[in-house]
């Protein structure tokens, strides 16, 4: 399986590849440093699924980028990874045809599961870009409109959660909270039943297809 990924910083560049090559076994990562270096790359590759695009690196021209790339290989996921927090880019990503918009910002482990969600033929975009800062009343809904499950979580539940999603064992999240690994397993207990899923697998997914955040 191919990746392209597309950065004008080497640093980011490299950082990420330890990450992406977690995403699933046997991943080759096809590294460009510009838009058309990109879309080269990507007429070149073999086996291509995903391709990953700064926003800001040179050749991408605003959006303009991402709709060529699109053209190109509509058949091929394309994330946008991004510095920027502005909901007008994530909504910009997502109107030009982004299965994806990481910002810089996420966790090494939420990235991964990211990259997995979108290569499963799901989308994935920040929590941030649903949320409602103004009067609008609706607070507790999920980006389809429907009551938001993760509602029911209390705030313990939601830290255990979050951690979960950053790929800790129950352990390591005992350690983290300071507590013991038996309420860990009795907190999953309760977020299973209440988000209506089986494992923390299918919790993980649940939760970023619904882009939800601690």
């Amino acid at each position: 399986m191919q990746v392209v990924l597309a950065d004008d910083h080497n640093l980011v560049r490299e950082a990420l590849k330890p990450l992406i090559n977690r995403v699933d076994e046997g991943v080759e990562i096809i590294d460009a440093e510009n838009f058309q270096q990109a879309l080269q790359c990507s007429a070149d590759a073999t086996d291509l699924k995903l391709i990953i695009l700064d926003l800001k690196m040179p050749g991408m021209n605003g959006f303009a980028g991402l709709e060529q790339i699109r053209a190109r290989f509509p058949e091929i996921p394309v994330v946008i990874l991004s510095g920027s927090v502005n909901r007008g880019d994530v909504m910009g990503a997502m109107k030009h045809g982004a299965a994806g918009y990481i910002p810089k910002t996420v966790g090494g482990a939420a990235l991964v599961n990211a990259l997995r969600l979108v290569l499963s033929g799901e989308n994935y975009y920040p929590s941030f870009v649903f949320s409602k800062d103004d009067n609008t009343g609706d607070k507790g809904l999920s980006s389809n409109g429907i009551a938001n499950p993760f509602d029911s979580l209390n705030s313990r539940e939601e830290e255990v959660l979050a951690l979960v999603i950053d790929g800790m064992s129950n352990k390591e999240i005992a350690r983290e909270l300071d507590i013991q690994e038996i309420t860990v397993k009795k907190r999953l207990s309760s977020i299973f039943r209440k988000l209506n899923v089986s494992n923390r697998t299918q919790a993980t997914k649940f939760a970023l297809q619904l882009n939800w955040s601690q």
